[in-house]
C-alpha cells in the first residue's frame, strides 16, 4: 500500500479492519472513489485464528485481512498504510483529511473504523501470554481450550460472568478473587458458582508460571501455585476515538464505558461521519464488524446518489445549462425526431 493517487475522494475510510474494509467493498462495488487509510494495528493481531465467521472459521486474522484487501482493491478502492492525524469539516458538509506522511485529501464522507485497544490487567506475565493461553472471550477462543484447567481473574466490573461462561466449556474452572475479598461477592454469586462447579481461590495473583512456552500455573502472593493451562482476564476496552472526539461526535455510556453514539446505519451525531466496528462498542466481533461496515457503506452510497440527484435537479430548475449540454440535447432530438 503506497501513497494516495488523488486529492479528492467520495469516501475516506479510516481503519482497514473487517468493518472498514467491508464498507469500502460495498462502496467500491457502487463505483465510488474510496480511500482506505490503515495504520496496520488490528485488535486481533495477537490471535492465531478467528472464529465464528462462516466459511472463514479458524482462519488467521492476517490472512483474512489480506484476502479482503485484495478483493477491495479489485473494485478500484485505494489502500494506503498511513495514519489520519486530523479530519476537519470544510464548511460545506465535507472534510479535509490530514495524513501522518504530510499528505492531505478531501472527502465527501468519512467512515471511522479505528477499533479499540484492550488494556490488560497489571499482572506480571499476562501481556506476554496475551492471545496465546491468556484469553478474554469464550466465543473467540473458548472451544479451542475446552476441557482444560481454566483460571478466571475476578474483577468487580465484570463479576463472575466469564467464570460462568467458561464453565460451559470445561468442568475444571477456578475463579481467582485476586484483591477482592470474600465479602465482595454477594451470596447469589457464590450460589451460582457452586451450582456450576466453579471453584474459588482467595489471595492476590502475583504472576503466571510458564514452562516450555506454555502456561502451567497461576502464582499467588503467598507462594502458592494453582495449576492452570488457560487464564482468562477481563480487559478495559478503550475505543480509538480521537478523531471522533475532535469532530465533536456524541458518546453514550455502555457497560464497558463511553463509546460513540451511532444510529442503526452507523451515522454519528456529526453529519457525514459514520463509525463502525469496535469504535462503536466492545461486542463488535469480526462478523458483526463486517456487517456494520456493509450497512454503513450501502447507506452512504444511497445518500450520495440522492444528494447528487437533488443537486442536478436544482441546477435544472435554476436554468443552468452549458452550451455543450444544449447542443447534445439538440442532437438527440434530431436523431430521434423529437420536436420535429
Amino acid at each position: 500500500m503506497g501513497s494516495t493517487k488523488k486529492d479528492t475522494y467520495e469516501v475516506v475510510v479510516v481503519g482497514g479492519g473487517a468493518a472498514g474494509l467491508s464498507a469500502a467493498l460495498i462502496l467500491g462495488r457502487s463505483r465510488r472513489s474510496v480511500l482506505v487509510v490503515d495504520a496496520g494495528e488490528p485488535r486481533n493481531a495477537p490471535s492465531a485464528h478467528m472464529q465464528g465467521y462462516p466459511s472463514r472459521d479458524g482462519m488467521p486474522p492476517g490472512e483474512f485481512l489480506a484476502v479482503v484487501r485484495e478483493e477491495v482493491a479489485g473494485y478500484g478502492v485505494e489502500l494506503v498504510r498511513d495514519r489520519v492525524t486530523a479530519a476537519d469539516p470544510d464548511g460545506s458538509g465535507e472534510f479535509e483529511v490530514a495524513l501522518a506522511d504530510g499528505g492531505r485529501v478531501h472527502a465527501r464522507r468519512l467512515v471511522i473504523a479505528t477499533g479499540l485497544v484492550d488494556e490488560l490487567p497489571d499482572v506480571p506475565g499476562v501481556a506476554e501470554r496475551w492471545g496465546k493461553d491468556v484469553l478474554h472471550c469464550p466465543y473467540c477462543h473458548g472451544y479451542e481450550v475446552r476441557d482444560q484447567p481454566i483460571g478466571v481473574l475476578y474483577r468487580k466490573a465484570t463479576g463472575i460472568h466469564q467464570a460462568l461462561l467458561f464453565s460451559q466449556l470445561s468442568d475444571d474452572v477456578t475463579l481467582f478473587l485476586d484483591d477482592a475479598g470474600q465479602d465482595d461477592l454477594p451470596d447469589s454469586d457464590w450460589q451460582l458458582l457452586a451450582a456450576v462447579g466453579v471453584s474459588v481461590v482467595r489471595g492476590r495473583v502475583s504472576g503466571l508460571v510458564v514452562t516450555d512456552d506454555r502456561l502451567t500455573g497461576v502464582r499467588l502472593a503467598d507462594g502458592r501455585v494453582v495449576d492452570r493451562s488457560v487464564f482468562v482476564v477481563p480487559t478495559r476496552m478503550a475505543p480509538r476515538d480521537t478523531l471522533l472526539s475532535a469532530l465533536g461526535a456524541r458518546t453514550q455510556e455502555t457497560p464497558a464505558g463511553p463509546f460513540v453514539e451511532v444510529d442503526p446505519t452507523g451515522l454519528t451525531s456529526v453529519p457525514g461521519v459514520w463509525a463502525v466496528g469496535n469504535a462503536t462498542g466492545p461486542a463488535e466481533q469480526v462478523i458483526n464488524a463486517a456487517s456494520g461496515g456493509y450497512r454503513a457503506g450501502a447507506f452512504i452510497n444511497a445518500q450520495l446518489v440522492l444528494t447528487d440527484a437533488q443537486r442536478a435537479a436544482e441546477r435544472r430548475r435554476a436554468g443552468v445549462f452549458s452550451a455543450e449540454g444544449e447542443e447534445a440535447v439538440a442532437r438527440a432530438r434530431r436523431v430521434t425526431g423529437v420536436g420535429a
